[in-house]
């Protein structure tokens, strides 16, 4: 019915399915003793932001890597996440029932225009399709800018979270009334938000692992391999390609209620912007359509890149003062040159992502 090979059973352990667990554990690891490894404010902003975003990317590789569909609506979801938790924090106070109210809000409203989008969109070919949902999420900026009312409009909207979250909160004191540390980093509110963001994150990437492991995850790369086949089989279509758009979509809700909480600010350039679309395709592109893992290799790839690249030039650059041109090619204006170039290398020695060609060399196909 379907070619297994890009998903095969977990039987069969090869080298290069190793290499892609072992990557992707030390990554996993990494970001669960984060808060303790790196205690810049920065350093924790970018682990943060991993989490986050290896479950936007890991949802986006279930409609277009598993699933065959090319959508550029999916900031338009996360960006309904975030909204929604953002004015019912701004309107209710910093408390869970705001968080849980303006989640499930955003979440309903993400069901609600997917189901439209897929009932309406999905049965016409790939790029008209992919034309719905670029135009969906163009509309859904403007109206997140001109709404200023009720989202800030560019300004965006600034709000409150719980108080367990907030730095002053101590969640451990000593006989002293003085906060505990461990491994001499203070567990305050910061570490607490992290690490609601991070089990969350845990949870709903195990959650897209369980569903490409199900009989519903074979189903869609049958879809994805010969729709045709896959109809003339008895299978709805359809019908399952508009329960991931909707499966996707929750998903992206979720991400984008933490990355709320977490940033505690929400405008259109944070949640909506192209931009984050274009990120969220790259990484899924460099890690590995269709691997799962290959989101969380590509995320953090992707994101060290965008943050540190820059700093590293600086370096180099200092490094090389003396040598004729090269201190000019590595001035960190020049980062999104380089970027493109890393980019370009991935692709030529990586053409089916960095996941997915160590899966073929260790011998999957």
């Amino acid at each position: 019915m379907t070619d297994l090979a890009s998903n095969p059973p977990a039987s069969r352990v090869t080298t290069g399915r190793v290499i892609v667990w072992t990557l992707a554990a030390l990554i996993g690891l990494t970001l669960m003793f984060a808060p303790f490894l790196f205690t810049d404010v920065r350093s924790q902003q970018v682990a943060a932001r991993i989490c986050v975003f290896i479950v936007l990317a890991a949802s986006y590789d279930l409609l277009i890597g598993y699933t065959g569909i090319v959508s550029f609506a999916h900031t338009m979801f996360f960006g309904l996440g975030a909204y929604g938790a953002a004015i019912a924090l701004k309107a209710m106070g910093g408390g869970w029932a705001a968080i849980a109210l303006g989640g499930a809000g955003g979440i309903a409203a993400a069901i609600v225009l997917a189901f439209l989008i897929g009932v309406l969109s999905l049965r016409v070919k790939a790029i008209f399709f992919a034309m719905v949902t670029l135009a969906a999420a163009s509309v859904m900026m403007v109206l997140a800018s001109q709404f200023s009312g009720l989202t800030g409009g560019e300004d965006g909207i600034v709000y409150t979270t719980p108080d367990l979250f907030k730095p002053a909160t101590r969640l451990l004191v000593d006989a002293d009334g003085g906060v505990i540390k461990l491994f001499g980093v203070s567990l305050n509110g910061k570490i607490a938000a992290y690490y609601f963001v991070f089990l969350i994150s845990l949870a709903l990437f195990w959650f897209l692992l369980r569903i490409v492991r199900s009989p519903l995850g074979t189903v869609l790369e049958a879809i994805r391999e010969n729709e045709m086949r896959a109809e003339a089989l008895g299978y709805r279509v359809v019908a399952y390609r508009t329960a991931v758009f909707i499966i996707a979509a929750i998903v992206a809700a979720l991400a984008g209620l933490l990355w709320a909480v977490w940033l505690k600010y929400t405008g259109p350039d944070s949640v909506l912007s192209f931009d984050i679309m274009i990120d969220i395709l790259l990484m899924v592109v460099i890690g590995g359509m269709g691997t799962m893992y290959g989101a969380v290799i590509g995320v953090a790839l992707m994101s060290l890149a965008q943050y540190y690249l820059k700093d590293i030039m600086e370096v180099a650059a200092s490094a090389t003062a003396n040598v004729p041109v090269l201190p000019q090619m590595l001035n960190p204006d020049r980062w999104l040159l380089w970027l493109g170039i890393l980019f370009i290398l991935l692709v030529y020695f990586f053409p089916a992502g960095i996941a997915g060609t160590l899966m073929k060399k260790g011998g999957q196909k």
